[in-house]
């Protein structure tokens, strides 16, 4: 018996595969397995198989989420400065309004304990708004068109950035959480709901920096950016059920906060933390599909903004 050279692989059988065997015409792409009780190839999946593709973009999204990720570590400072407002928000209007009873809230819970769903909501949106602005900098930087000639999906690069600002929102909205605690508010202290709370505000941070990078494609500029993310972000806070429940808006607003996204975070958020009446499977169905939305809109405008 004769054996290959080191490192020169096995000369490929010129026995062709019996008609109707199941490696007829497979695609084997697997290694050479040596060594005792090993004999043969090992069969992976093709490289365009369904499973293979899922496989390729969900290791792709994990490692630009890893990416983003690790600025924060380098970079703290971020995290402190956007703890303020939330703490603004909860220490002056929570307790203000708290003393005051101008609200009616469901079951006469706390006013402040009402609010800080919303304030937490309302942190991770301020975050997603502008998570534009970065795309915008990674073009001129070059870094985008370096991004744009791999192999990885369009849909990857933007689950990617959408997904890390998610992970970001998830962070500070821990700080809020840790806040409102101190301040006297009773959340639960069930994990499982606590994880569904930050699905729930990943979900909403991603669809909103999908949101943003849609603008950023079609703004190209991030002065541009900025102004129609300032002009945005405040609309988006006060038409939505963050600070006050539906049953005592103006008609025409309650129209505006059925059609916000916001205002199905903050709901979700409110069932899950506080434990108010809502409706959480359909929060979490449009938020979803919006997110889903915004990541295919913002991969379609990708190649417009890396221009």
């Amino acid at each position: 018996m004769t054996s290959a050279a080191p490192g020169v692989p096995p000369a490929a059988s010129a026995k062709p595969a019996r008609a109707g065997s199941d490696l007829a015409g497979a695609d084997l792409a697997g290694p050479y397995l040596a060594g005792p009780g090993n004999f043969g190839t090992a069969l992976l999946p093709p490289a365009d198989s369904p499973l293979a593709v899922a496989r390729r973009l969900a290791s792709r999204i994990v490692t630009l989420c890893w990416v983003e990720l690790r600025k924060i570590r380098h970079d703290r400072t971020e995290l402190y400065t956007r703890a303020i407002q939330p703490a603004l928000w909860l220490l002056i209007y929570g307790e203000v309004f708290t003393k005051i009873h101008a609200i009616p809230t469901p079951g006469h819970i706390p006013y402040l304990a009402y609010l800080a769903p919303g304030i937490l909501a309302q942190s991770a949106l301020f975050i997603a708004i502008f998570y534009g602005i970065q795309i915008i900098w990674e073009r001129d930087a070059g870094v985008l068109t370096k991004l744009m000639v791999t192999p990885t999906p369009r849909a990857a690069l933007i689950s990617g950035k959408a997904f890390a600002a998610g992970v970001r929102s998830v962070v500070q909205a821990t700080v809020v959480v840790i806040l409102s605690a101190i301040l006297g508010v009773t959340l639960t202290g069930n994990p499982l709901k606590l994880l569904g709370a930050a699905a729930v505000v990943v979900l909403g941070s991603a669809f909103f920096s999908c949101l943003s990078m849609s603008i950023a494609g079609l703004a190209l500029s991030r002065d541009r950016l900025m102004g129609i993310g300032q002009a945005i972000t405040m609309p988006l806070f006060f038409s939505s059920s963050a600070l006050y429940p539906e049953a005592i808006m103006p008609g025409w607003l309650r129209v505006i906060s059925r059609c916000n996204p916001l205002s199905y975070e903050v709901d979700a958020l409110r069932g899950l933390l506080i434990g108010t009446p809502s409706h959480i499977g359909l929060d979490m169905a449009v938020l979803a599909v919006a997110t889903v939305v915004g990541v295919t809109a913002s991969a379609a405008l990708l190649p417009r903004l890396a221009r």
